[in-house]
């Protein structure tokens, strides 16, 4: 319990970020303790995509700080303990000739070693990883006869395989019929409560996964509210709409 209250796996200290002479982030500071689920939500263009790509390295900080797992981001080198799935089953090549198997094999091509054979427990690992997303039966199917939610979970075990201890997804119902978009997330919660994942999950579908997430991130430019799940599905309509400013549409929850 101290490491979780005391040692968040991400904390982000007053970071402001701009393109050019266009402010995207401004001042946003949250903590995401280890083993909770966040949502981060908002409209397009409130910053959504900069804040992960600081979180993963990808754009350097222009201010504030960010620590993942108790060290500053400019110093951190283990990123295999972070995982991260992007919005690949929208545009992914169905003709790509590899099979589910191979897909979530390439994870752990750090491990196994470039032009080497992959050994018994690695290819135990990827049959692990199919099984927690309940992919397994189609290990031997080729990845472009999947559907788009099929996808995405092949995408989620190729992350899992090396075993992070924390998963960003960015938007992965994009591509996802809407009548399995429900199991998706059913499948996220599973990986969070019985796997012990941290996980952090933009999306647009707040409505849908506020029974499913523990916390929940309103960033709009600014952080307009960041707190339990609970807290947040007892907000007003009018609440949220003062929390976010103009332009945000809500889905209905599910409580």
């Amino acid at each position: 319990m101290k490491d979780t209250i005391f040692n968040p796996i991400i904390k982000v200290e007053h970071v402001s970020y701009k393109y050019a002479k266009d402010l995207v982030l401004e001042n946003v500071s949250l903590d995401v303790p280890r083993g909770s689920f966040l949502a981060i939500v908002g409209p397009n263009g409130s910053g959504k995509s900069t804040l992960l790509k600081l979180l993963l390295g990808l754009h350097r900080l222009q201010s504030g700080s960010i620590k993942l797992f108790g060290k500053d981001i400019r110093q951190f080198k283990d990123w295999q303990r972070i995982g991260f799935v992007s919005q690949k089953a929208n545009s992914f090549n169905s003709g790509f000739p590899a099979t589910v198997f191979e897909v979530v094999l390439s994870g752990l091509t750090k491990k196994v070693g470039l032009f080497k054979f992959p050994g018994k427990q690695h290819k135990e690992r990827v049959n692990e990883a199919l099984e927690a997303v309940d992919m397994l039966a189609f290990k031997n199917r080729n990845i472009g006869e999947l559907s788009g939610g099929q996808q995405q979970r092949v995408f989620i075990a190729r992350s899992l395989v090396s075993e992070p201890e924390l998963l960003i997804l960015d938007e992965p119902t994009v591509g996802v019929d809407s009548q399995h978009v429900q199991q998706f997330y059913e499948m996220l919660e599973m990986l969070n409560k019985k796997m012990g994942i941290t996980l952090i999950l933009v999306t647009h579908d707040v409505g849908t996964v506020t029974d499913k997430v523990t916390h929940v991130a309103c960033l709009n430019k600014q952080l307009h509210f960041h707190g339990g799940a609970d807290e947040y599905n007892h907000l007003s309509e009018k609440e949220l709409s003062a929390l976010y400013g103009h332009g945000v549409q809500f889905l209905s929850h599910n409580h």
